[in-house]
């Protein structure tokens, strides 16, 4: 399998040839600058014809700006020194540039919270991480070179193990930990001691020319239109290793514009277990299945198009497929069931006789989305809809469409402030659904991100690739903030509902819903080279770990859960050159 990806890689090279164009990228989930850009689109500042949905983003060849984290052109008449941190070379044909440090820091004073943080995991207490490094370009050649540290304390907490004795609640732990967690690696908590990892990160090596780049890359993706959620890829998880063939800007035809990116990959475990992995029922098997510890291959594509006829409009899809290296198979030939390229096979299998494309042990993931940037009214909708299994054939598509499905629907406006000048308020709403619908429970479907065929599912590291929240969950965030550039205050309040799929089955009662109640306040300011951001709040999470201790139908009672109250709190600072 290797040979054939380094072949694409090393024709991909010839074609690109001598021509180069800066591809440095602005990397998924940096604080405050990727979303000031996205916020400067709907004010007219950066090119509409880009979708930021397939990301991460090369703000400097499809904006005005000459400096990827200087959004709006003033850093250089504020910097603390004259020096840039750029160097240039050989009559300005190579250049070296010093990369922002950042520095990320989060609390947790009961339980795990947080979403899309990157290579941090899901821990309590004190966790920090540090990231910097330097970005070099000669011709179209670039090397990005930008690893991460994390560092957290890893505090135990009361999590599902503490809360359910195993010989009282066989049935819970048999459903919750070895229903569920048989076909995932998503651990709860990341070992028994504290945690210190250091990733490659937002790291590297491209080939450029015009809009496309070819390379190896450790970045984090995030495809789709969501600002809070995504089904199919986003920075929840460390980046893993990857070939990529990606635009670096919109690709202009004479139907409208085109972006896109084609990834093939490596997928890891997170290596660490249940808390007893030895627990049965009455003597009989063990609940836990140990699960191969082979690594996956990831192969991914996202695409967006923006018909030149309604401007601000983008349409688009993605899918990926995953597969344990030892169960993939080697062929080019038959593309509908290709082993190297199964994103490019057919969506339906009824043609194929019964078993022939479960035959080939991959799990696969697919949605469309769109997104509608309204200029003139500063704001912009989007939405979501994906499957996670085959459908049959059409027919089965028309009848059941909403079989495996999820979805995502936002939007986010923003207006004037008074009559004070370049100032806004924004308020951003986004709803996302996991949970399975009744016609996923009827056929026997799974929840998002579970497999029954790659036991790790869809994971890398022991997090989630795709949305944060989790299989089976749902949630709805409300955010109303003053902006004025980079500068931002604002509050956000989130209902969470944690794996509604579990809750209905085994549990059953209507009243054991685990639903955290959040508001945070967070502010980001910019000071010349410094960029601050911070987050701080309070998260009640009711009936915690679906505890509700009532009497059962038909004394049946409203009452009050199991409930934790949480405090949370994030505080990231980055220097820019």
């Amino acid at each position: 399998m290797r040979k054939y990806l380094l072949r694409v890689l090393v024709f991909g090279g010839l074609v690109l040839g001598s021509l180069g164009l800066r591809a440095q990228s602005l990397p998924v989930g940096t604080p405050v600058l990727e979303d000031a850009f996205r916020r400067a689109q709907l004010l007219g500042l950066v090119d509409s014809s880009y979708s930021f949905c397939a990301r991460p983003f090369f703000p400097e060849t499809t904006t005005k700006f000459k400096d990827k984290f200087d959004p709006f052109n003033d850093l250089d008449k504020n910097r603390f020194i004259g020096f840039d941190g750029l160097i240039k070379f050989d009559k300005d044909k190579g250049l070296i540039k010093l990369l922002p440090v950042t520095w990320i820091n989060q609390y947790n004073s009961k339980h795990p919270e947080g979403l899309n943080d990157g290579a941090m995991i899901p821990s309590r207490g004190y966790q920090t991480m540090i990231s910097g490094g330097l970005y070099a370009q000669y011709g179209a050649l670039s090397i990005q070179l930008r690893p991460e540290i994390v560092s957290a304390e890893n505090l135990d907490y009361e999590g599902f193990p503490h809360r359910t004795d195993p010989a009282v609640d066989a049935h819970l732990w048999y459903e919750m930990y070895y229903s569920n967690f048989n076909r995932i690696d998503l651990p709860e908590r990341f070992g028994d001691k504290s945690y210190k990892r250091i990733f490659w990160g937002q790291s590297s090596i491209r080939l450029t020319n015009g809009p496309i780049s070819l390379g190896i890359s450790t970045e984090n993706l995030w495809w789709g239109p969501g600002m809070r959620n995504a089904l199919v890829m986003t920075n929840n998880a460390p980046g893993f290793v990857h070939f990529t063939l990606n635009t670096v800007k919109p690709i202009r035809t004479y139907i409208g514009s085109f972006e896109g990116q084609f990834i093939a990959g490596r997928l890891n475990n997170s290596g660490f277990f249940p808390p007893d992995t030895t627990l049965n029922y009455n003597g009989g098997p063990q609940f836990y299945q140990a699960k191969p510890t082979d690594w996956r291959y990831i192969n991914g594509i996202v695409i967006s198009y923006q018909p030149k006829w309604v401007p601000g409009l983008f349409l688009g899809a993605t899918r990926t497929f995953q597969v344990y290296e030892k169960d993939m198979g080697k062929s080019l030939g038959d593309m509908n069931i290709g082993d190297i390229f199964p994103v490019f096979t057919t969506f339906d299998q009824g043609k194929y006789q019964d078993g022939v494309m479960a035959a080939r042990k991959r799990d696969q993931l697919m949605s469309i989305f769109m997104r509608w940037v309204w200029l003139k009214a500063n704001g912009e909708i989007y939405a979501e809809y994906g499957r996670k299994d085959y459908f049959w054939n059409i027919q089965d598509l028309e009848v059941e469409p909403s079989y495996s499905g999820a979805y995502i629907l936002g939007f986010r406006k923003l207006m004037p402030f008074l009559s004070r000048k370049n100032e806004y308020i924004q308020i951003n709403l986004e709803l996302t659904q996991l949970a399975m619908s009744p016609t996923t429970t009827n056929r026997n479907g799974t929840s998002w991100y579970l497999s029954d065929i790659v036991k790790a599912g869809y994971t890398n590291d022991g997090q989630l690739l795709g949305a944060g929240i989790g299989p089976g969950s749902n949630s709805q965030s409300l955010n109303v903030s003053w902006v004025k550039g980079l500068k931002q205050i604002g509050l956000q309040l989130e209902r969470f509902v944690h794996n509604n799929d579990y809750q209905h089955f085994p549990i059953g009662d209507i009243r054991n819903h685990w639903v955290d109640l959040s508001a945070m306040l967070h502010a980001d300011w910019d000071y010349k080279n410094l960029v601050v951001s911070a987050t701080s709040g309070f998260v009640n999470s009711l009936n915690y770990e679906w505890l509700f201790d009532a009497p059962p139908p038909p004394d049946f009672t409203w009452l009050k859960g199991t409930d934790v109250f949480n405090f949370h709190g994030q505080l990231n600072i980055m220097y820019r050159f």
